[in-house]
């Protein structure tokens, strides 16, 4: 099958944690034996001028590779790029933003109706996406798969704990930011009082982490290093007020490492109690006693690994290609 793939977010010399899960679907559906061409930002700045060059690469590669289906990763604008740029098929994957920007930002819910309408299928990455999506734009109803975008078992291995210190040591991965909660959390870890938090990110609130006791900001790191960050911890935490997904606790369980994780959103999902704790995560008093009941776990959590290989991106591979063959096939979701 020949596949044109259209992203607007996908990892470059600039930004090579930019949309890595969208890479490894890709090189998932290559070993799979399918043909993709890509059609992608791999960068972060640029503004819309990204968009303008992303819509003449996708016709050009469409005109060039004659594709079968042409596959998207988020629904506006990708998924509207790659409907201008093709008359083949659509399938276009939701990852969270864009469902919310639906109703809160002006022409978005137009736009991602055209985008539905047009697709023969969508998929979402969690079911809780899929529910917000289908109740701001019933279209979606009946034409929504949910299939996430699979951790690589290969590269996130069970490692024993590395560089082991006094107290837990506790982990968290993503941006410095409001959404991800982390102030919240660096205030539960100062009330449990032992161990250390290290942050693997960057964004606007590092200002206020830094200097506080037993805290470690790392900054970004290259996506290769991700998985020794996570064997030198025993907790790795996603609080964040929502999250559509939360890959990097995906990521954690492969390890075999425990995880804290915010209710709202995907992680119940996959988040077992035998290997997390699922928490409020605006409940201050609640976060702190997540930490302390992951931290009591056992590491590596044999359990954590076993919920993870239930998500093996070369089984989420198997479930999108069967979504596009029917898109192909013009077969019915």
């Amino acid at each position: 099958m020949r596949i044109l793939l259209v992203s607007q977010m996908y990892p470059g010399p600039a930004d090579p944690d930019f949309g890595v899960f969208v890479e490894r679907m890709a090189v998932a559906l290559r070993a799979r034996g399918h043909e993709l061409d890509l059609a992608v930002i791999d960068r972060r700045a640029g503004g819309r001028r990204r968009y303008a060059d992303l819509l003449r690469d996708a016709r050009v590669a469409a005109r060039r590779h004659r594709p079968d289906v042409v596959y998207a990763h988020v629904l506006v604008p990708a998924g509207t790029i790659a409907s201008l740029a093709t008359s083949a098929p659509l399938v276009v994957t939701a990852h969270g933003q864009d469902v919310r920007n639906i109703g809160s930002i002006r022409g978005v819910r137009t736009a991602t109706r055209g985008v539905v309408r047009r697709a023969a299928a969508v998929v979402a990455v969690s079911d809780y996406l899929r529910l917000e999506l289908e109740a701001k734009l019933p279209d979606a109803r009946g034409k929504t798969e949910v299939v996430d975008c699979g951790v690589d078992l290969d590269r996130f291995q069970v490692e024993p704990r590395t560089g082991a210190g006094p107290g837990p040591a506790f982990l968290c991965v993503g941006s410095l930011t409001d959404r991800k909660n982390v102030l919240r959390l660096a205030r539960a870890f100062e009330r449990l009082g032992e161990g250390t938090l290290t942050f693997v990110g960057d964004g606007p609130l590092r200002p206020q982490l830094e200097g506080r006791p037993g805290v470690v900001l790392a900054g970004r790191v290259p996506p290769d290093e991700i998985p020794q960050w996570v064997s030198r911890a025993d907790v790795v935490c996603g609080p964040s007020l929502v999250e559509p997904f939360g890959e990097a606790l995906l990521e954690a369980l492969a390890c075999g490492r425990n995880v804290v994780a915010t209710r709202i959103g995907g992680p119940p999902e996959f988040v077992p109690p035998e290997a997390g704790v699922l928490v409020d995560p605006e409940d201050e008093g609640a976060l702190t006693d997540a930490l302390r009941a992951a931290a009591a776990l056992p590491v590596p959590n044999p359990a954590a690994r076993t919920a993870a290989e239930g998500h093996d991106v070369r089984l989420q591979a198997a479930r999108v290609e069967e979504i596009l063959l029917r898109a192909a096939r013009g077969r019915p979701a």
